[in-house]
């Protein structure tokens, strides 16, 4: 397995995993089950702006790893990511968001709580989460929606989704237009940014005149190349050995 200068890539019992900063003795090690490219960048994008230690832990969906016994006592819906802290078991990516933002307060990733900001770090959180990422689901999983072998119904779905997907990419580009600062919120970087650059990432294969991909909206398309200069991104994407076009 390869090494890096920042961890080292193991493989016990036929589980892959990477270790990352390694902890001194005594701390606490964090493990992210994730698979290259799914929601699962987003924390992994947040723990290496946070510079923690963690263990990265690859669950192969090719393989079905995500509907393992092992894997379902972690997360019963078999979906991906996972983070372990500890005793503690968390799934669903916008709570492991919460959870690394709240107990890494100095990190100054999110608003201050009670604040105004704050409650928009919240908004547009659950409106990724909840609009944009599951409207997503019908555009990659179209058969999901529709009879087995209803071809043209799948296509449909798929079709119809993808304008709903045009249309919610246009508010997050209206948002950063409305301040015209660097990150979604503003003048700061925030947790939100890792998550609308991995959902925008998602939309690369968009094709006009069906719609357009994020990096060709007038505001996303620059916002995407600064998220992509930044250190933990450019991590990210070379240990997940994802190929280019990025975005």
């Amino acid at each position: 397995m390869r090494l890096t200068a920042a961890g080292q890539h193991i493989k016990i019992a036929g589980l892959e995993t990477a270790m990352f900063n390694l902890a001194s003795e005594g701390t606490r090690m964090l493990a992210l089950h994730h698979y290259p490219g799914n929601a699962s960048m987003i924390p992994h994008i947040l723990l290496h702006e946070l510079k923690m230690p963690f263990e990265l832990k690859l669950v192969n969906r090719t393989q079905g790893a995500h509907k393992s016994p092992a894997y379902l006592k972690l997360n019963p819906n078999g979906l991906i990511p996972v983070l372990e802290d500890g005793p503690l078991v968390l799934y669903e990516t916008a709570a492991i968001c919460l959870h690394l933002v709240d107990t890494h307060l100095q990190a100054g990733l999110a608003p201050a709580l009670g604040t105004p900001q704050r409650a928009h770090f919240y908004k547009w959180l659950i409106w990724m989460t909840n609009s944009l990422q599951a409207t997503m689901v019908p555009y990659f999983y179209p058969e999901r929606s529709v009879d087995d072998g209803n071809e043209a119904g799948a296509a449909q779905v798929r079709n119809h989704a993808r304008a709903r997907i045009s249309g919610l990419l246009g508010h997050l580009d209206a948002q950063l237009a409305s301040h015209g600062q660097p990150w979604l919120l503003g003048s700061t970087y925030s947790a939100l940014d890792p998550y609308a650059f991995v959902l925008c990432r998602w939309t690369r294969g968009f094709k006009e005149p069906l719609a357009k991909p994020a990096r060709e909206l007038p505001q996303l398309g620059p916002y995407l190349q600064r998220m992509l200069a930044r250190p933990a991104v450019q991590r990210v994407l070379s240990d997940e050995g994802l190929a280019q076009p990025w975005v």
